[in-house]
This record gives structure tokens, C-alpha cells and sequence, in this order.
């Protein structure tokens, strides 16, 4: 007998009498699996799938693992891993978003009269909304306190696209030395090749600011 895709009329049955609700987690997967595969039907795969990744393990595997197993391929990878992305966008209600860097300033206002230089890193998604906000060194700002690897480690562990420097100056004077333009320029480089966009460089003092970027020593 020839094998026939599946089809998944119960769950989607159940769905359009029940509601949501009361589908368990592998209906919910087979509803957007759509199909098994030769030998295995799509609420086998789900049930196996949830087995081994539980639902709320399964939503954070990234769309590179997702390909992997067996049964989901990259075209349902993309579905499953777009569905979660969008429940995520949905949640997120106190998300910041930023429109230009400056739009942190608001946000690093605790380190403006400080007695040491504060280097703070503000990690952005592709939308702009910022993931975390970092102390990376406290102290002299040079090369040694500020190591490219401190900086864009959380930025690869959180997917940043783009990431936001500030630091303070308790001088008052928020022209920036030259230690900051080296420094800067080294985290741009390195951020070119993580592929993870610097878009400033913001000095702040107790009355006033200065942005690398606009002074185009980005």
C-alpha cells in the first residue's frame, strides 16, 4: 500500500471544536508540522519531537538545530522558528526601543557624575529594542580594561545585531581622548567581523555628551 501524507483532521477537529486550549503540546506541533514522514505519522513525530525537547525547551532550540531533526527539514524549521519569533514580539510589551543612539542617554543617566569611567554596552535586536544593558569595565578606559571579548560575548549570547557604547568622563569634558578613538576603533573592527553593527559611541558627563558617531570618528 503506498505511503499517503499525512493529514491531520483530528487536532484541527478538535481545534475548531475545543479552541485552543485543549489540544496538548504534540497536537499543537502537528498542526504546524502538517505532515510526518514515510513510516511515521505527524502526532507520532510531534509526541517523539516533545519527548526528547520538551515544549518549553523545543521553543528556544535555534533554527540551526531545528533543521537537524529528523522529520523537520529546513522548510518547517522556518515555520516553527517564524511562529516563535512572532509569540515572542507579541509578549514582549516592555521592550525599549531606540530610533537613534541617543536614545540611551536616558538610561545611563546613573553613571554621568560618577568618580570613575563607567563603560556601559547597550545590546540591540535587528529592531532596535534593546536585550541587556552591560557593565563591561569600571576604571581608566583603555585597551586592556575594555577587551573586545568582554564586549561581544553577551552580544552573541543574546543574537544582538548592533550594540551601543557609553562611558563617562568625571572631568566634565567629554572630548574624547585618545585612548577612546583607539578603543572605539578596535571594537568597531572586531565587531565588523562578528558581523554585529557598532552604531556609537556616546560620551557623557555631568551637563553634557558628545557622540563618536556624529563627530564621524566611527
Amino acid at each position: 500500500m503506498p505511503f499517503k501524507t499525512d493529514k491531520i483532521n483530528l487536532p484541527r477537529e478538535k481545534l475548531a471544536k475545543t479552541g485552543l486550549s485543549c489540544l496538548k503540546d504534540n497536537e499543537l506541533l502537528a498542526i504546524i508540522l502538517r505532515t510526518g514522514y514515510k513510516g511515521k505519522n505527524v502526532l507520532q513525530l510531534a509526541k517523539e519531537i516533545l519527548k526528547e525537547y520538551p515544549a518549553d525547551e523545543f521553543i528556544k532550540i535555534p533554527l540551526t538545530k531545528l533543521k537537524q531533526i529528523k522529520g523537520i527539514g529546513p522548510s518547517k524549521a522556518s515555520i516553527i522558528a517564524a511562529s516563535v519569533e512572532l509569540v515572542k514580539r507579541g509578549l514582549d510589551k516592555d521592550v525599549v526601543s531606540i530610533k537613534k543612539p541617543t536614545d540611551v542617554l536616558p538610561l545611563a543617566l546613573d553613571i554621568r557624575d560618577k568618580k570613575k569611567e563607567y563603560f556601559v554596552v547597550f545590546y540591540l535586536n535587528a529592531r532596535n529594542e534593546i536585550l541587556k544593558r552591560d557593565f563591561v569595565s569600571v576604571g581608566t578606559l583603555n585597551a586592556s580594561l575594555v577587551h573586545p571579548r568582554e564586549v561581544f560575548n553577551p552580544a552573541i549570547q543574546h543574537s544582538a545585531a548592533s550594540v551601543i557604547f557609553i562611558h563617562n568622563h568625571p572631568s566634565g569634558d567629554t572630548t574624547p581622548s585618545e585612548d577612546d578613538i583607539k578603543l572605539t576603533k578596535r571594537l568597531v573592527s572586531a565587531g565588523e567581523i562578528l558581523g554585529i553593527e557598532v552604531l556609537d559611541h556616546i560620551i557623557v558627563a555631568k551637563d553634557d555628551f558628545l557622540s563618536m558617531k556624529a563627530k564621524d570618528l566611527i
